[in-house]
């Protein structure tokens, strides 16, 4: 019953357009920003994580995924 109930308030929230998982830190204009720099500028993944209060690997997976968006 548990299960039923669940999954019909899971149903109901994605039908109101609400989705779940935990928000992302940064804005879609932020991650722009973040692989657009990186790939035409000298700053490092070390400088950009310090600036938007990030990890490195936060960065670096912005980085491969703007990059893998330019390719195709």
């Amino acid at each position: 019953m548990i299960h039923e109930r669940t999954s019909a308030d899971l149903a109901q929230a994605r039908a109101e357009g609400r989705i779940g998982g935990r928000r992302r830190k940064l804005a879609d204009k932020q991650r722009r920003e973040i692989g657009e720099s990186m790939a035409f500028s000298c700053e490092s993944g070390a400088e950009m994580a310090r600036f938007y209060g990030v990890s490195e690997p936060t960065v670096l997976r912005i980085v491969a995924a703007h990059r893998q968006s330019i390719e195709s």
